[in-house]
């Protein structure tokens, strides 16, 4: 299927930069990242959904079941504090 993408001047001279030193064209090189970013390789099998999701432990060791996106906000943003130290 064609279709059109917009790419920054400085990108498209780079894949095709890439696209030549591996002896690709540059639609074979666009079309393995986007088979590579779809989470499939060459054989058509899955690739990436193997492996397990990040786990959250508390720090009493108890495992966290879901979070929901504020929680992992609050988690994110209490690390950028702790890393900053006392004000």
């Amino acid at each position: 299927m064609r279709t059109t993408i917009d790419l920054p001047d400085d990108m498209f001279r780079r894949a095709k930069a890439v696209a030549a030193l591996r002896g690709l064209s540059l639609k074979e090189l666009i079309s393995s990242f986007v088979e590579t970013g779809l989470g499939r390789g060459d054989s058509g099998q899955t690739m990436g959904h193997d492996r397990p999701l990040p786990e959250f432990i508390k720090r009493s060791g108890v495992p966290i079941a879901s979070l929901s996106n504020a929680e992992i906000e609050e988690i994110l943003i209490k690390g950028d504090l702790e890393s900053i130290g006392p004000y």
